[in-house]
């Protein structure tokens, strides 16, 4: 079958390196990433089926591995050579449509779920991502064991599927995935009725993220940060009450509360911040904007970075992350899979549009190069189109 498969080369990794800090994406010409023809993965159980990808995503993860950014803390969590791509919309063998929970939960190695009806994502101890049937890996797509979405074949585990709606095009239904990661960063935000919240980012997750916080959560003002005009309208349209240029989120913030400086930061500020970027900078900001006992969730996935913690210890800030999705406690006390309030958000909000552009796997220089440039090239998603190689 046809794959793009990442190989470990650490020459061609330090290429990549120095390419990507030249031009966002160029590490995908001379990095460890090629066009191969590879032996389908082998179901590694009775429980696992075979996922023919439709569309694939490029996320922002992927490009800080295509360009070698990773923290080396996921090193033990994933197996070499690897085929990317966790954003997927595929068909099985019976020609079901489905949307894949990209990560390998207790099911998918044989061991016993945290609780009845637990979903991939949820559990106290992460043991079991280096054990069972398949190799080591946090999710598909980082698994030499299961394969990924940027390929024309794939295994999963039953525990991981979602049948899509007829009503969903492939374009929406690629779109669930990472409107799952949306949905999950604004739950862990734990926003009460008539709170300030701001968005930072409004790429694919921070545009994800706005349109679940308008949607799902009693937040009074909703406060966006945006690069560029595309980015500016589809904030506002999905529910944004305000949207500022990075650099105004201080000011911004500052009148919509009514607070002072103090030096860098406010003397005040919003009750919850989820920063869709993963920068030092960011998340500079992110405590800068964020009330004394507010919140600050992590959703974007940060590197190893350099941050003055004092202004979050003299201001009591709880800083948590939102990783992926799984079982979701809502406020009536229903529980519920991410999943499914992404299909019925996705639906809702028309999230289908965010994507901006399709390419084939052979055309994956140009791809990444797109994906990682979509801000200033006004686009937001950037999707592998598989469809030419499943019959369609």
């Amino acid at each position: 079958m046809k794959a793009l498969l990442f190989e470990r080369r650490e020459a061609r990794y330090a290429a990549a390196r120095i390419a990507s800090s030249l031009r966002p994406g160029s590490g995908a010409r001379v990095g460890p990433l090629s066009v191969r023809d590879i032996d389908p993965p082998e179901l590694p159980g009775d429980d696992w089926l075979r996922v023919a990808p439709r569309l694939s995503g490029i996320c922002g993860s992927d490009l800080a591995t295509l360009s070698s950014r990773t923290s080396r803390y996921f090193e033990p969590l994933v197996s070499l050579p690897f085929v990317p791509g966790h954003e997927i919309v595929g068909t099985l063998d019976d020609d079901t449509r489905v949307v894949v929970d990209a990560v390998l939960g207790h099911a998918a190695r044989g061991e016993a779920p945290p609780h009845a009806g637990a979903a991939p994502g949820d559990g106290l101890d992460y043991g079991h991502l280096v054990t069972g049937p398949i190799e080591a890996g946090i999710q598909t797509g980082s698994c030499h064991s299961t394969g990924g979405g940027w390929s024309s074949q794939l295994v999963a585990h039953a525990s991981q599927l979602h049948e899509v709606p007829d009503d969903l095009d492939d374009d929406a239904a690629v779109m669930v995935e990472p409107t799952a990661s949306g949905i999950h960063a604004a739950l862990r935000g734990d926003v009460g009725p008539g709170d300030t919240v701001v968005v930072l980012g409004a790429g694919t997750i921070g545009l994800c993220t706005i349109a679940a916080l308008r949607s799902g959560s009693q937040a009074a003002t909703i406060i966006a940060t945006a690069k560029y005009p595309h980015q500016r309208r589809l904030a506002a349209e999905l529910g944004a009450d305000l949207v500022v240029a990075p650099s105004e989120i201080r000011r911004a913030v500052r009148r919509a509360v009514g607070c002072r400086m103090t030096g860098e930061v406010l003397s005040g500020g919003a009750d919850v911040t989820i920063d869709a970027v993963g920068s030092a900078g960011s998340f500079g900001d992110a405590v800068a904007v964020t009330r004394p006992r507010g919140r600050v969730v992590l959703c974007g996935m940060p590197g190893k970075i350099g941050v003055d913690l004092a202004p979050v210890w003299h201001r009591e800030t709880e800083v948590v992350g939102a990783y992926t999705y799984g079982t979701e406690r809502l406020p009536d006390g229903s529980a519920v899979h991410t999943f499914d309030l992404a299909l019925e958000l996705v639906r809702r909000a028309g999230l289908g549009r965010l994507v901006s552009a399709h390419y084939r796997l052979d055309d994956y220089v140009e791809a990444v190069a797109h994906a990682a440039e979509a801000g200033p090239r006004g686009a937001v998603k950037v999707v592998f189109d598989l469809r030419d190689t499943t019959g369609d």
